[in-house]
């Protein structure tokens, strides 16, 4: 995986190539199907496929109190993106200055003489410059000028919509993780760190790993099947996403339970796929009765995991 935070270490062995510009917050189909054609464009020039995006994200600089919560941390979308192959993603860190500059300087500025591009891959619904002032058609004027190549790739639609990160956030925040599971071509992934918790789930047999630090969009309360992921296994998950009820506690936690796995993992990073959302979070009346919809969630959540292999 190459991510290139800073131009100024941006080596020729990535310039003069093909790029394609964006958020790719996701990343999902829609974008896979712009890196796939960056690769032929890339092939076509002879030079590297160059995913350009931004650190952070324009509107949490212009309008930070708005801005959607992200679907993705940026060394995992770079991750994403060079399996989809893009050689490089570089990482532009965004500024308000740097947002200032017009669709025109940006195009001179940043594709031709940092970049030194020879070819462009964009969606239809691609903006740049200041307050978005250059579209496709500008660009498109703007590479004729220029000499470079320009490919416009059209949506990608599933059940009549097209793919977008908005819809995915959408179906994220809405707990359909397997809507969103198939926009993304994947399963939905959040990371954090393993914090103490209260201990409850060890005592009544059910340790779970609770999740801080998440910086991406959580999905809806609920109780969900998913993978957790360690820095060395992979285990089948069930996750509770929510306050609990039960124990009259109201606070918002991630608590997964690592089926099968032995051992702690205080302070430790952890990430979690969801799978599927298996029930709302509700209150029982006993203990008895939690543990036995708990042992019911686990046998339910290890069977969805196993068959996802």
């Amino acid at each position: 995986m190459n991510l290139i935070r800073n131009l100024d270490n941006l080596t020729d062995a990535f310039r003069g190539g093909a790029v394609a510009i964006g958020n790719f917050d996701g990343p999902h189909l829609g974008h896979a199907r712009i890196i796939e054609r960056l690769g032929a464009m890339a092939d076509q020039v002879q030079g590297p496929a160059v995913a350009f995006t931004f650190d952070p994200p324009p509107s949490r600089v212009l309008r930070p109190e708005a801005a959607p919560a992200p679907l993705c941390w940026l060394e995992r979308k770079a991750e994403l993106l060079c399996r989809l192959g893009a050689d490089a993603v570089v990482a532009f860190p965004t500024t308000a200055e740097f947002l200032q500059l017009e669709a025109r300087q940006f195009f001179d500025q940043i594709v031709i003489e940092r970049l030194k591009a020879r070819a462009m891959v964009e969606g239809r619904n691609f903006f740049f410059g200041r307050n978005r002032s250059g579209n496709v058609e500008v660009l498109r004027q703007f590479c004729d000028e220029a000499g470079l190549r320009l490919e416009v790739v059209g949506a990608v639609e599933i059940d009549g919509q097209t793919v977008s990160s908005s819809r995915v956030r959408g179906l994220v925040a809405a707990g359909q993780v397997q809507e969103a599971h198939v926009l993304l071509g994947r399963p939905y992934r959040i990371r954090g760190t393993v914090v103490r918790g209260a201990g409850r789930g060890r005592s009544l047999g059910f340790p779970t790993a609770n999740l801080g630090g998440v910086d991406t969009l959580l999905p809806s309360e609920g109780i969900y099947a998913g993978r957790a992921v360690t820095e060395d296994a992979v285990w089948p998950a069930a996750i509770s996403l929510g306050p609990n009820p039960t124990f009259h506690e109201g606070a918002l936690k991630v608590e997964v339970y690592l089926i099968g796995y032995e051992g702690l993992l205080y302070d430790r990073p952890l990430a979690v796929d969801f799978l599927a959302r298996l029930r709302e979070i509700r209150r029982f009346d006993s203990v008895d009765l939690l543990l036995a919809q708990m042992a019911q969630d686990v046998a339910v959540a290890r069977r969805v995991a196993e068959e996802g292999e």
